[in-house]
């Protein structure tokens, strides 16, 4: 499926690649993939019994536990530079 996309998208002007992208961004589209995707996911992990997903949710709060530290540790990065250079 991505491939076709890809090899449809490839041999578009670039002008008229708005026209083509816009309509799969629309709520409808967006909203119709993404139960798509987890009715994938419950079909490939949760019916099987899988221990995969407690790693996907443990994996995922790492993730988001860094995201949300990442402009605090900037912060202290770049005082940490800035006090280096008075100093």
């Amino acid at each position: 499926m991505a491939r076709n996309f890809f090899n449809e998208i490839r041999s578009l002007k670039l002008k008229d690649l708005p026209d083509r992208i816009l309509p799969l961004l629309s709520p409808k589209n967006l909203k119709a993939a993404v139960g798509r995707g987890l009715d994938n996911y419950h079909a490939k992990y949760i019916e099987t019994s899988s221990v995969d997903p407690l790693f996907h949710v443990c994996f995922g709060g790492m993730a988001l536990s860094y995201l949300v530290a990442l402009p605090e540790e900037r912060r202290h990065l770049e005082h940490q530079q800035h006090e280096k250079e008075h100093h």
